[in-house]
């Protein structure tokens, strides 16, 4: 039992090291700069508007209209501080100040986001929306990043194409 327990733990620290190599890459690339733009840029916006266009649109709603406002904006707001959060991370990795094993940790993944239906109340900007809809595009491909480099299956180390072609002649010779 101890044995497979070992070797349990060896494939579990292969993995690690796997996904500690992918995520090291990512982190150093186009693809990451593009997409750490694009959700610091959402966020910057969001923020902007909320605190200046999105409050006088609030203020001219109904009470209930006003209440769902609340409501999708809070949505929204924790969707982007997610999306910055797991990004922050990613960009620690390729500063140095995080290891990619450390980046690796569960506490680190990003939650699927609920299925939501259209916003709760048909007098809701449409600024509102709009942000929603784009907050709501990047966290389904920022998590398919997540999902793509920590948890899809077991990652399996590159073939060695030297060994392979060894194994083949060794094989060869004994037949």
């Amino acid at each position: 039992m101890r044995m497979v327990e070992g070797m349990t733990n060896e494939t579990d620290e292969s993995v690690v090291r796997t996904r500690a190599g992918e995520v090291r890459d990512f982190a150093r690339s186009e693809l990451f700069e593009r997409t750490f733009q694009e959700g610091m840029d959402l966020v910057e916006e969001t923020a902007a508007y909320l605190d200046g266009e999105g409050r006088r649109d609030s203020k001219l709603l109904s009470r209930a209209a006003a209440l769902a406002y609340a409501g999708e904006s809070m949505t929204l707001t924790t969707r982007l501080m997610q999306i910055a959060s797991w990004l922050l991370v990613q960009r620690a990795v390729r500063e140095g100040d995080m290891t990619p094993e450390a980046a690796c940790e569960p506490r680190y993944r990003l939650n699927e986001r609920p299925a939501e239906a259209e916003p709760t109340h048909p007098e809701i900007p449409i600024a509102l929306v709009e942000y929603l809809v784009r907050a709501e595009k990047l966290h389904d491909r920022v998590l398919y990043l997540d999902r793509r480099m920590y948890l899809d299956g077991p990652a399996e180390p590159e073939a060695n194409p030297v060994l392979s072609q060894m194994d083949r002649l060794e094989a060869a010779f004994r037949a």
